[in-house]
């Protein structure tokens, strides 16, 4: 059964109705109810438009934690081809929370880093809700530089509410390891292209989205902090999130404005929960244009295209 938001009851009553009807058909296969499941279809499509299309920037932060939205294993189980994980940052341990590998796509070799939050309880558990310690971003840099040394690009696919903030990883540096991992970023000499998917969280998304090209879901955030610790910083109440997140500007259309991200990658109707494969392949195929837009680059202008781009934010308002 779908997990609906808060804001998308109308739609939920009129989907809800047509499962009572069929159910209803189901069971009297005298009564035809097609002529009435046709028209609430049709219903609760407008419905379902018209609210996706007047989002608030809570409600798209809502969207972008939707337990149903596909993660980063979803995209390379679908992008990726002969996808080979690689583990451990060899100094402290395997963090399941980064996946990294090699594989190709659509061909191309590449090197693929990303957050896996987990779609269940148990996965969610193991990949500690996508929240990477610092061996995660220690991995990170370790696959950063291979592909670096092999000449192959670098997909990151960023999902995070932020970086793990236990003392154990403050013990082992978590500072220091999103530094490096962001500094690695920086210093590759291939092209690399970001995919903001839900949640692009603080120094945690940082640390492997210092990208040649950003691209975010149309319905995903990217911040500094989530809304609900900004409210209880700003104001010390977590309950006023909802206008922490409208006065951030943490939503795709706002990040392209202020050239943050590059380009947005548009989402199915009702977001990228309702149609996972459908949204996957619009990553995708914005991923291929970011790729070959970059491919006659030399190492030395990547690197100088990719500071330039993070200098200039913040300028070009």
């Amino acid at each position: 059964m779908r997990a609906y938001l808060d804001f998308e009851k109308p739609v939920a009553e009129l989907e809800n109705k047509i499962a009572e009807l069929r159910a209803l058909a189901a069971k009297d296969g005298a009564a035809s109810i097609d002529d009435d499941v046709t028209r609430l279809e049709a219903k609760a499509e407008i419905a379902l438009r018209d609210v996706y299309a007047a989002l608030t920037p809570w409600q798209k932060t809502q969207v972008a934690r939707h337990p149903e939205r596909p993660h980063c294993l979803d995209y390379i189980e679908a992008l990726i081809t002969e996808f080979t994980p690689l583990a451990g940052d060899r100094v402290f341990g395997e963090d399941a929370a980064v996946v990294g590998g090699f594989g190709r796509f659509r061909g191309q070799p590449v090197c693929v880093i990303g957050q896996e939050k987990g779609s269940n309880t148990e996965a969610r558990l193991k990949h500690n809700f996508g929240m990477a310690r610092p061996e995660g971003y220690r991995k990170a840099q370790r696959l950063m530089e291979l592909a670096d040394r092999f000449g192959l690009p670098v997909i990151s696919l960023v999902d995070t509410a932020g970086a793990y903030p236990g003392i154990g990883a403050e013990e082992r540096g978590q500072a220091e390891a999103i530094a490096r991992s962001t500094d690695a970023c920086l210093a590759l000499g291939v092209p690399n292209v970001a995919v903001i998917l839900g949640e692009g969280g603080s120094g945690g998304a940082i640390a492997i989205a210092t990208s040649n090209r950003v691209l975010m879901l149309e319905h995903a955030i990217y911040s500094v902090i989530s809304p609900e610790a900004a409210a209880s910083i700003l104001w010390r109440d977590s309950l006023r999130a909802q206008e922490a997140a409208t006065t951030m500007k943490i939503t795709a259309q706002d990040l392209l404005r202020m050239h943050v991200i590059d380009v947005i990658v548009s989402e199915p109707v009702g977001g990228a929960h309702r149609a996972p494969l459908e949204a996957i392949q619009s990553a995708g195929e914005a991923i291929s244009v970011a790729l070959h837009d970059l491919a006659g680059m030399s190492p030395l202008q990547l690197r100088e295209a990719r500071a330039e781009k993070f200098l200039a934010i913040g300028r070009k308002l």
